[in-house]
């Protein structure tokens, strides 16, 4: 997040797992958070109570249309674990992208556009995975709004390459527009191998990576055979997370600043095998390159 003047607030939006199980029983005495490995005062918690701002951003190119059908099968009823304070916006993306339903709490509207997106044909045919998260991080941070919660759900195969739009500012936009990230990927998608010893990579082009983006930001990625079933589970997932808010440490240094969220001792016995998902950071001072480069 990059703060502007008066706002003092950090959020983070926090999930832990223990053995694949979310766990919601965790109250804000259960949590530690350090700033720069600095301890900070939690001055606000909560689950369920803050409104959820969802951006459901759907790959349309390609073989992916089964996939979007299938969510669209399950819309309906996967949207009902949101709260009737919560919005849902769609946008769809190929080599382009574009937002077909702005944020709503219409949830059968929602899930109508849902299946009209999987026709969309006017985005073309190439995966532009990178450019769309830009795009949909600029989206968040004009139309999502300051009040609750906001979230980014990914439909991909995560297949492709990114002309000139590297992972960072990507992360460094989401981190600004507060928005935590969760993918599901489908088909022969998978996280990309690292490169081995020797091999070198135009730098101009990098492999799309939606699970590094996800846990940077605080979300999870899923590998999915079913696109249907795990996008029901996802949405429960989101709504189920929690909310922790401390102030701003005062520093006149810009850049970025690391974040640590951690369960207490008392809590990790509870829960000896718990993960623990929040974002790895922010930025003070400094806008984001939120553009790709010509």
């Amino acid at each position: 997040m990059t703060f502007k003047s008066g706002v003092a607030n950090v959020r983070v939006d926090a999930q832990v797992i223990q053995d694949g199980n979310v766990i919601t029983d965790l109250t804000g005495r259960d949590f530690t958070v350090r700033e720069e490995d600095r301890p900070q005062q939690i001055v606000y918690f909560g689950r369920e109570k803050e409104p959820l701002s969802l951006l459901l951003l759907l790959d349309v190119s390609g073989s992916m249309r089964k996939h979007v059908e299938q969510v669209a099968d399950v819309a309906r009823q996967a949207l009902r674990f949101l709260r009737p304070s919560d919005r849902v916006a769609v946008m769809v993306f190929a080599r382009e992208s574009h937002v077909r339903k702005e944020f709503t709490d219409d949830m059968n509207e929602v899930a109508s556009e849902i299946r009209l997106a999987a026709a969309d044909e006017s985005v073309g045919t190439a995966t532009n995975i990178n450019d769309a998260l830009l795009a949909a991080a600029d989206y968040m941070q004009d139309k999502a709004g300051d009040a609750g919660r906001k979230a980014l759900l990914v439909l991909t195969d995560n297949l492709g390459l990114n002309y000139k739009s590297p992972d960072e500012p990507v992360i460094a936009s989401l981190h600004s527009s507060s928005a935590v990230m969760n993918a599901i990927v489908v088909g022969k998608g998978n996280r990309p191998s690292p490169l081995s010893k020797g091999r070198t990579l135009n730098s101009d082009f990098t492999p799309p990576d939606v699970f590094t983006i996800s846990e940077q930001t605080g979300g999870e990625a899923v590998k999915a055979d079913r696109a249907g079933e795990a996008f029901s589970r996802m949405i429960e997932r989101i709504r189920t997370r929690y909310s922790i808010h401390y102030n701003m440490p005062d520093s006149g240094t810009p850049g970025y600043r690391q974040i640590t969220v951690e369960l207490t001792p008392s809590a990790k016995l509870r829960y000896p095998r718990a993960e623990v998902r929040a974002r790895k950071g922010y930025r003070v001072g400094e806008a984001p390159v939120r553009k790709r480069p010509n």
